[in-house]
């Protein structure tokens, strides 16, 4: 199911229950019913709820954004190391070269291919490139420099494969979901006293009124799934992508 179907669905449901509650919730009232009568310390109450739980919310949004950004940030360094071992091994032979590009065009299609989707279905990364990477780094440190020149590229070249080795532990350190599941247990629960205590301010049938109630819990769904997508960076709608690999590496794109 799309996860865009996911969340028209959930506000669809908020939207529903509430105004179903409300509804209903109405009919009981009684004609004698004053909603003037609310209480302004309930008032406050609801306020300064909404306001905590609209902070949380905010909260919990940048914290999946940032995690989102620094696991693009890791493929993006990754994807840059990589290139830089390809473009750098240029003064080696052309044996020597033409099996490192070979060994890292290997590894990226690995990457971008079944490892990104072990990344988005399990929340890890593969034992296979490890393996890719480690042959990588065998074909950078295993070749002798025959001169001077040669030699000059080979530390840089054994500090790029080190540069990529560590973005691509970076990358498997945010494959999964970064959200606790007390968090969101939190979330869920502030979720529901927020749009249950709308329910404390006598809100009545009026077509302005429902329609209001019926934003915010639609506004509060929204909220909740945009955390859900963000909160797995490569595993959901809002998620990392593969365009640095291929933007180094245009030819394992087709």
């Amino acid at each position: 199911m799309s996860e865009w179907l996911v969340l028209a669905l959930a506000m669809a449901a908020a939207c529903a229950v509430v105004l179903t509650i409300a509804v209903i919730n109405n009919r009981r009232v009684g004609e004698d019913d004053d909603p003037t009568e609310t209480p302004d310390v309930m008032e406050y109450m609801t306020m300064m709820i909404g306001v905590v739980y609209a902070i949380v919310l905010g909260l919990a949004i940048a914290g999946v954004w940032e995690g989102r950004g620094a696991a693009q940030e890791s493929v993006r360094q990754e994807a840059q190391a990589l290139h830089e071992v390809v473009a750098r091994s240029e003064v080696w032979p052309a044996d020597v070269r033409g099996r490192i590009a070979a060994d890292v065009d290997a590894y990226v299609r690995h990457v971008i291919g079944p490892e990104w989707r072990a990344m988005a279905e399990r929340g890890e990364v593969t034992a296979e490139g490890d393996a890719l990477l480690h042959r990588v780094r065998r074909a950078v440190a295993g070749h002798r420099p025959a001169d001077a020149h040669e030699a000059e590229a080979y530390q840089p070249l054994v500090d790029q494969v080190a540069a990529a080795d560590d973005a691509r532990s970076a990358r498997a350190a945010t494959a999964g979901e970064t959200m606790p599941g007390v968090v969101w247990f939190g979330l869920v629960t502030g979720a529901l006293i927020a749009v249950g205590l709308i329910f404390a301010l006598q809100i009545r049938r009026t077509f302005r009124e429902l329609l209001l109630a019926g934003l915010y819990s639609a506004l509060i769904a929204f909220l909740l799934f945009l955390i859900w997508a963000i909160d797995a960076p490569f595993g959901r709608g809002v998620s990392a992508t593969t365009e640095p690999f291929l933007h180094h590496f245009p030819h394992l794109g087709n």
